[in-house]
């Protein structure tokens, strides 16, 4: 009896708040795939210019090339000869993300991707909840508060902006813990976006 040996796609997700390292480790992962002379494809959604249209960037400085979409369904015609594909800030392309990386860890790819698991207001931040049921793999970062040094999963709005999705940095956010996050008083009902 001959054993054929199949290759296995997958879905790797890294999520937490601000400022937690998950570009970090998605760069990291990535550079591991290329060392390993695997052909890897990188997304960022167009909406994140924060550090470089071009490059998905840490807060550390840390970059790698990649490919800018505006939707995610671009990921799947730009992908399809890779054997690894890196999603970073998966939050800003909505629910379609989730068929897309199925359909891609269905083809037998690596897909890993980070992104926030809650937005400011210590809600769940889709699509990555849904990623985090589909995924085999999880890693979930956390940063260092910077109101008493504790581990910190929140990720605390300092500006005044409205709307769910708002893209900035230190200028707009901060890493808070349990005890030392205080979501905003907001009208429930305001799903506005400003981007």
């Amino acid at each position: 009896m001959m054993i054929l040996k199949q290759h296995t796609g997958w879905i790797e997700v890294i999520c937490g708040s601000m400022f937690s390292g998950k570009t970090e480790e998605l760069i990291r992962r990535l550079r591991r795939a290329a060392i390993a002379r695997q052909k890897v494809e990188i997304f960022k959604p167009k909406i994140d210019n924060r550090y470089s249209d071009t490059e998905i960037v840490s807060h550390d400085a840390q970059k790698v090339k990649s490919r800018t979409v505006q939707r995610a369904e671009e990921i799947l015609e730009y992908a399809l000869e890779a054997q690894v594909v890196g999603i970073d800030e998966a939050q800003f392309f909505g629910d379609s993300l989730v068929p897309i990386c199925q359909k891609l860890a269905n083809m037998g790819k690596r897909v890993i991707i980070a992104g926030l698991d809650q937005d400011y207001r210590g809600r769940p931040f889709e699509p990555i909840p849904q990623l985090l049921a589909i995924a085999e793999f999880i890693t979930k970062t956390h940063a260092i508060c910077v109101i008493c040094g504790n581990p910190a999963n929140h990720t605390y709005r300092t500006s005044t902006d409205k709307g769910t999705v708002v893209v900035g940095a230190a200028d707009k956010y901060e890493a808070r813990c349990r005890n030392c996050f205080v979501p905003p008083q907001e009208d429930d009902n305001q799903d506005e976006d400003i981007t």
